[in-house]
């Protein structure tokens, strides 16, 4: 795992070890902010994201 965006793109990320977490995919986030950032017909202005289960705070440290 990795930071996709922002200042520290490119430094890894270091995730709990065991089968109980399964942090968010660089792919799913890096398209879940490109979204936000570029908007779409169908999410409405000044939307936001909410990461109840985080598990690496990958999406925290990012936004």
């Amino acid at each position: 795992m990795r930071i996709v965006g922002g200042l520290h793109r490119g430094r890894a990320l270091v995730a709990p070890k065991g089968d109980k977490t399964r942090p968010t995919t660089d792919r799913v986030r890096e398209a879940l902010f490109n979204i936000l950032a570029h908007g779409t017909p169908a999410l409405p202005h000044g939307a936001r994201v909410l990461d109840l289960f985080a598990g690496s705070g990958a999406l925290g440290l990012e936004a």
